[in-house]
């Protein structure tokens, strides 16, 4: 108990740090807004070393396409991983094409899809077929396992790679990230994960330790932080909840992490942005630490 009271107040300490100093209050409310998408990903901090910062756009899903990459702008992030309601599944190939075409004009980098269902063959075969319309470098998936060995044929086919998602409490196939790490590791090193830090840290798990555990298949990240550790815990601004994002940050950093940390805001659906500026703002200053 007095642990966890120490590493609470810890946390809420360095928030206020950060606050008082103002850099992440200026960056989140004012100067987040103002950055454009060819600034650089993340500032570099003390190690001199950056991450990539994204969007999952499922944190406006209630916007359209057009409306969603402003706001990325605004946000001040240049990778997008886009998820069916933004690139549909079912669109044919030149829709998916022109997608592409239009977030590239908007200044983004598009990355990814997803979370995309595997559970079936035609599943798969249209979720690559999708991936490659698209020009994507990764699908994001929620896989039924007896699949994952025609989805690694795919990925060696396609050039495509593959991050399965975990979702938590909720989730009979990959609650954890390691729960999906032991299925994949003998897998070709493009079967990798996303892991979602709010989903693994509301199943009971120690985040920084899955980091440094399952870095070497680490593709993407969903970012968020959580109310409490539990399968209750609901999404909220990085830095207000109970998720160790000084550390996370540090273990990304610290192994070396290449692929992108991409926002998953769930909470404010019909006005995110502030939110999301929030904890862009947030991050930023703690890699500005670093």
């Amino acid at each position: 108990m007095t642990s966890k009271t120490s590493h609470h107040r810890q946390l809420h300490s360095s928030r206020r740090q950060f606050l008082q100093l103002g850099g992440a209050a200026a960056l989140a409310c004012g100067a987040s807004l103002r950055l454009s998408a060819e600034e650089p990903a993340a500032p570099a901090g003390k190690s001199g070393k950056t991450l990539k910062l994204g969007l999952a756009s499922y944190t406006f899903r209630a916007f359209d396409l057009d409306k969603t990459l402003i706001q990325a702008r605004r946000a001040g992030l240049k990778y997008i991983c886009l998820k069916s309601m933004h690139l549909p599944l079912t669109a044919k190939p030149e829709e998916l094409a022109a997608i592409a075409a239009k977030v590239a004009k908007a200044g983004l980098t598009l990355y990814g899809g997803g979370v995309i269902e595997m559970s079936s063959e035609a599943q798969i075969a249209q979720a690559f077929d999708y991936g490659k319309a698209a020009g994507l470098k990764v699908l994001v998936i929620s896989p039924a396992a007896e699949m994952l060995p025609l989805i690694e044929q795919h990925v060696k086919q396609y050039d495509i790679c593959v991050a399965i998602h975990n979702h938590g409490p909720g989730d009979r196939r990959f609650p954890t990230p390691q729960s999906a790490y032991d299925k994949i590791v003998a897998l070709d090193r493009r079967v990798g994960l996303c892991i979602d830090i709010g989903h693994t840290v509301r199943a009971g798990v120690d985040l920084v330790d899955a980091v440094n555990k399952c870095h070497d298949r680490l593709l993407d990240m969903h970012v968020k932080d959580v109310t409490a550790a539990t399968a209750k815990g609901q999404c909220i601004q990085l830095g207000r909840g109970v998720i160790d994002i000084p550390g996370m940050l540090r273990a990304l950093v610290n192994v070396g992490y290449q692929g992108t940390a991409s926002y998953e805001y769930e909470a404010d659906e019909k006005d995110p942005l502030p939110g999301l500026c929030e904890c862009v703002g947030y991050t930023k200053g703690v890699l500005a630490t670093l």
